[in-house]
């Protein structure tokens, strides 16, 4: 294998003339810092998360990242017509071609110094004695497509005549050469260092591409001084994030943090590009390689192979040729992964997948053998009563319920395919839906977060779910753009939360929550800011399988978007039957009794369970009715079904030595009937309850204000009407 050529980190200028030119190349904000956030120049973390990804560019190319082959890593200048020829037979005989890998590309070095009297490119006769057309037509015949390279400035970095300024007939005589790639660089570019100068310059290009009517997949090299994934997915099909990538540990692995924040921006049709593969190249172990190669394809990467694949050993076309790994690369759903976990150099990645599971990759960075962990909640799928797992490595299957776990070489990483078995329904009753697993969760920016707001990027760095001041110990805090699927089995009937913009980012923020039943649209919030208050949203779900919570940026971009289903139920079950029944026969949802277990047609006797009496309240016995200690509180599920509730209620006379009490009945979070305080020396109160359309009854018996002493207190003959 031939050495790679020296070439300087930032081709033709160093860090500091790109911050002194105002276009800041990426740096990490700690260095050291494993999984560290990457910033331009200046930005905090908040504005470089507020710009909205752009639409993917309108050519039809790479719905799924680019797979391929690119010169350079290997050979640098030592280009040919003959390495590239050479190239393409190798993909064919060694299985490239059938894993997926399509384009052979020519980087720097492929022309003359000078463009002929007509103003177009030349290429070296001596390196392309056929022309880039002749080499086309080669790659052509082998099934695969042919790429190339030039330079948004005056000269490419390697001095090579660039395209400033001629973009209409550099973009023309590559279509007529039969191209299908343009890698487009930054060396040499007189830019005043703005980001309207790198946007007008790189669409120049693409508007030019598109001129020609040749699909020409575009892929933009500015090294991420801009911010690309904030502008060029309606000008390109990817943008390289990052400065070139170097053949060792402390490079591949600083370029994957960077790249990790930035799954918000991919999609198909545009991509995060992290720079081309290294894998064989000789300074990395092949676990690290392998690493390489799981971590680009989590991250929805472009897999360029920079190796001379003629003389690739068995390990290096294994890694480049795992089909597994690939498919996750290449999964139609489109999404990057992000990262789950990070702690003391051990990562998690969860990438959603088509057919609802998740690719996960499990790294240890550090220096010695480390076990990683993680569970299905926190990858974003749950809801199953068993997963399906695969090692892409290995090929080792197994299932797990819950919990995943590897010992993972140093350097290394376990990637796994973790499949959903059968969905499990939620319970009876009304389910906060924070307590219930998901069977999907994607959050726009940072995780979906269980009974806290979404903080940004890292797991539980929200707060208090709070909108419009109304703060909430239960629901769900996302980031838009966001989707949360749940598994409702056709069991459920009713949705309702709070919705509305956290508190936490003041006035910003700007959001549309949407609920569907399976693939229907049943409840809207419309465009919900900052500025108001918490919206009431409820949606029916009778006979669906699936509920979607989806949260749209409302079409003004990703901008704080910090988007709370707070106070968030699902109803499910069908309640109690037609007609008449004796509450004590039917079953709650929950019961606590302040003093001894709830008791059925007895009366609470203290402590021990079915140690009480008939129920007596003023000499009057009662056959039937629930025996209850203050405080208490009895919930039951009715579905919507039941009319109304009546009942006695008073101190049991078995309480002679005091007691004093208040019964409450609640249709659903509405008072609907109070007793007043009752003592022992009180007969029997009757009381009537509107239960008209109540999801829950709660029965609700307090200490009257003096203590829960002797508190005995007796649901004496209640009758619930369905």
């Amino acid at each position: 294998m031939l050495l790679k050529p020296h070439r300087p980190r930032n081709r033709s200028h160093t860090l500091a003339q790109r911050l002194a030119a105002g276009g800041a190349a990426l740096a990490t904000v700690a260095a050291g810092l494993a999984g560290a956030a990457v910033l331009t120049a200046g930005a905090t973390l908040a504005q470089f998360a507020a710009a909205p990804a752009a639409a993917a560019v309108d050519n039809g190319l790479a719905l799924a990242p680019q797979m391929g082959f690119n010169d350079w890593n290997a050979f640098g200048c030592n280009v040919s017509e003959q390495l590239i020829e050479q190239t393409a037979d190798a993909f064919v005989s060694s299985g490239l071609k059938a894993a997926g890998y399509t384009y052979v590309n020519i980087d720097d070095c492929w022309m003359t110094h000078s463009r002929d009297a007509s103003g177009r490119l030349v290429p070296d006769p001596a390196k392309f004695p056929d022309g880039i057309k002749g080499t086309a037509d080669y790659v052509h015949a082998r099934g695969l497509k042919l790429g190339i390279y030039e330079d948004a400035g005056t000269a490419t970095c390697a001095g090579y005549p660039g395209s400033l300024g001629h973009e209409t007939t550099d973009a023309q005589t590559f279509a007529d050469w039969g191209v299908d790639y343009l890698k487009y660089d930054n060396c040499n570019n007189n830019s005043d260092g703005s980001r309207q100068d790198f946007v007008n310059r790189y669409t120049a290009m693409g508007n030019a591409l598109k001129a020609t009517g040749r699909p020409i997949l575009y892929s933009l090299c500015e090294w991420g001084q801009q911010s690309p994934w904030e502008w060029a997915g309606g000008v390109g099909n990817s943008w390289r994030t990052t400065g070139d990538i170097g053949d060792s540990w402390s490079s591949m692995i600083g370029i994957a943090h960077q790249n990790q924040p930035l799954a918000a921006y991919a999609g198909p049709g545009a991509w995060n590009d992290p720079d081309m593969l290294e894998v064989g190249n000789g300074g990395m172990t092949d676990t690290e390689y392998r690493t390489h190669f799981s971590l680009w394809s989590e991250m929805a990467a472009p897999l360029l192979i920079g190796t001379d694949v003629r003389t690739a050993s068995a390990a290096t076309l294994a890694i480049l040729g795992n089909t597994d790994v690939i498919a996750v690369d290449q999964d139609a759903l489109g999404k990057q992964g992000t990262v789950v976990s990070n702690s003391g150099g051990l990562v998690v990645m969860s990438k959603p997948l088509a057919d609802g599971g998740r690719a996960v990759t499990l790294t240890n960075e550090n220096t010695g053998a480390q076990t990683v962990s993680t569970t299905v909640s926190a990858l974003g799928i749950g809801g199953a009563s068993s997963y399906a797992v695969k090692d892409l490595w290995s090929k080792a299957t197994s299932t797990t319920t819950g919990s995943i776990s590897a010992s993972v070489p140093a350097h290394g990483t376990v990637m796994l395919r973790v499949t959903p078995g059968t969905p499990v329904p939620p319970p009876t009753g009304v389910n906060a839906l924070s307590d219930l697993p998901w069977t999907s969760a994607v959050s726009g920016w940072g995780p979906v977060e269980r009974d806290h707001s979404n903080g940004e990027q890292a797991a539980g760095d929200g707060h208090t779910l709070t909108i419009g001041g109304v703060t909430y110990a239960k629901g769900l805090g996302v980031h838009a753009a966001s989707d949360i699927s749940f598994h409702t089995g056709g069991l459920c009937t009713r949705f309702s939360a709070d919705v509305g913009v956290d508190d936490e980012v003041g006035a910003n923020g700007s959001v549309d929550f949407q609920v569907y039943r399976d693939g229907t649209l049943v409840a809207d919030s419309g465009t919900r800011t900052g500025n108001d208050p918490p919206a009431r949203l409820t949606a029916g779900l009778t006979g669906g399988g699936t509920l979607r919570l989806v949260v749209t940026d409302a079409g003004d971009g990703i901008n704080y978007d910090h988007a709370d289903w707070a106070g968030a139920t699902v109803a499910c079950g069908s309640g109690p039957t037609a007609g008449t029944h004796a509450l004590s026969d039917v079953a709650w949802e929950s019961a606590v009794s302040g003093w001894g277990p709830v008791e059925h047609d007895r009366s609470n006797g203290e402590q021990a369970a079915g140690n009480g009496h008939t129920l007596t309240i003023g000499g009057v016995t009662y056959a039937k009715g629930l025996g209850v200690h203050a405080v208490s509180r009895i919930t039951y599920y009715l579905a919507g079904n039941c009319r109304t509730l009546t009942t006695d209620v008073g101190v049991d006379d078995e309480s002679t030595a005091g007691g004093s009490v208040d019964f409450q009945v609640y249709r659903d979070s509405t008072l609907a009937a109070d007793s007043g305080v009752v003592t022992n020396n009180d007969s029997a109160r009757h009381l009537t309850a509107d239960l008209t359309g109540a999801m829950e009854l709660t029965l609700v018996v307090t200490d009257g204000g003096d203590g829960n002493t002797y508190d005995h207190a007796d649901w004496a003959g209640p009758v619930l009407a369905c």
